[in-house]
């Protein structure tokens, strides 16, 4: 639920991008999503369907990037996806160490007409 207001963020921010621009609306809103940043993109989508009729935004496409989030192994600095039940490197085999890569969430790009 908490994905409604930051969609509302989301379309403020654009509307304001496009009207800086003295365009006429926004076409497109590339945004990234890390699958660790606590938000779900399917539901942002949804949100920015409803709530961005009547705006600036309404019609515009919404491009959502996700990022999976990686571990580093402090042995050897490889980066890495977690398998299921292992924390080891594929590398070196050493337990990996949580990274902020997964976490991200931002708007990426906005594009007007």
């Amino acid at each position: 639920m908490h994905e409604y207001p930051i969609t509302q963020q989301i379309i403020k921010i654009a509307e304001k991008h496009c009207l800086l621009a003295q365009s006429g609306s926004v076409k497109k809103i590339s945004l990234v999503v890390g699958d660790c940043s606590g938000l779900v993109g399917d539901s942002i989508d949804m949100y920015f369907r409803a709530i961005s009729e009547g705006s600036l935004c309404e019609g515009a496409m919404l491009e959502i990037e996700r990022i999976e989030p990686k571990l580093r192994c402090p042995s050897c600095g490889a980066l890495f996806k977690r398998k299921p039940m292992s924390f080891a490197c594929p590398e070196c085999e050493a337990d990996g160490q949580p990274t902020e890569i997964g976490k991200e969430f931002y708007i990426k790009e906005i594009e007007v007409e």
